[in-house]
């Protein structure tokens, strides 16, 4: 069996919790009941399995020796000292990371290797060495990877983590599926020992549209869970017309709670809304929209007119006075009569 082939089926049984076997320090053969072992210390034999098969001892990198592989689900971008800090204290406290990452080489790359697994660790590390730890290094195995290899090897790593959302595991599998499989989800289920019927729920996440998705207060908030009763309703086109219309004037709340620093609406409200509104095949009359102006003419935000006894008023930032503003808005009450009703 090559080392490619023996590596594939280590990591193959780490998606499945069927690590180790073989004999004890002493020769003898492991029990058969083993204390069941969480995510973490699973993934550790694993990884240390593969290592002792393959005879690849891991070595010590530098963060900026190493470029990150684009097809692995973590956005890199988003991470922050905040998000990272618990593992930020525990390489201080180990003096590096304990599980390693695995990276590639690049021979035609601008640099030496390519991390296939580990993206906090790595992203932990650089930011260590940047504030006064540059004796921590990036703990690391190098693998011949192929990109299939390596999209399965960064599966692993990344199903049991909460700070990957289930929408963006979604568009990570849907790439894969065409790069990897040819389009066929029955090949890469079998390849990544995932249920048929799971992976068909992510790959129907990943299409959902992007006004749906936006209306969440967070991607991390659209889950498998409240996806699942709006994934039906995308094959109909009025349903799903309404939905984002719906949508739409949500994630313009969302956008106007966190310039307020308020809570965004749950992603449980966001869902009960949605499947109100494409059931609902009532009639909606089309809001009035007329820019706020100040009396110069220039142009500070906008005025809705949602039913005959409200106004949504939205502002933009500008240089006109407050002064200007409060007049401009004066006058769109005014045309409104709603300041009229009100005093009769």
């Amino acid at each position: 069996m090559s080392k490619r082939a023996i590596f594939d089926e280590v990591i193959a049984n780490a998606a499945t919790g069927q690590i180790g076997g073989g004999v004890d320090e002493e020769g003898a053969a492991p029990p058969r009941s083993r204390k069941p072992m969480n995510f973490a210390a699973r993934r550790l034999e694993s990884f240390e399995e593969a290592a002792k098969l393959l005879k690849k001892p891991a070595i010590s990198l530098k963060p900026d020796e190493v470029s990150i592989w684009p097809g692995n689900a973590r956005d890199y971008a988003a991470l922050t000292e905040e998000r990272v800090r618990t593992l930020i204290d525990s390489l201080i406290a180990e003096n590096g990371n304990r599980i390693p990452v695995i990276v590639r080489p690049t021979p035609e790359g601008e640099k030496r290797y390519e991390l296939v697994t580990g993206t906090r660790r790595h992203w932990a590390v650089a930011w260590l060495n940047a504030h006064d730890h540059p004796e921590i290094s990036l703990y690391a195995s190098i693998e011949d990877l192929t990109d299939e290899a390596a999209f399965r090897v960064a599966d692993i790593e990344n199903r049991e983590r909460e700070d990957i959302s289930d929408y963006e595991r979604a568009i990570n599998y849907k790439e894969a599926l065409h790069a990897h499989y040819g389009g066929v989800q029955r090949r890469m289920s079998e390849r990544l020992k995932l249920s048929p019927g799971t992976l068909s729920r992510y790959i129907a996440l990943s299409e959902m549209p992007r006004t749906i998705v936006a209306a969440f207060g967070s991607p991390r908030d659209l889950t498998l869970h409240f996806a699942k009763p709006l994934l039906p309703l995308m094959d109909d086109s009025e349903k799903l017309l309404r939905m984002e219309q719906a949508a739409s004037a949500i994630s313009e709340e969302q956008s106007l709670k966190q310039s307020f620093d308020e809570a965004a609406i749950p992603a449980s409200e966001v869902v009960a809304r949605l499947l109100s509104a494409a059931n609902d095949t009532q009639p909606r009359a089309r809001r009035q929209k007329q820019a706020l102006c100040t009396s110069s003419g220039r142009e500070f935000g906008l005025v809705e007119r949602d039913r005959a006894t409200e106004l949504i008023v939205k502002i933009v930032p500008t240089d006109s006075s407050i002064d200007e503003l409060v007049e401009g808005l004066r006058a769109a009450i005014e045309r409104s009569r709603l300041w009229t009703k009100t005093r009769t």
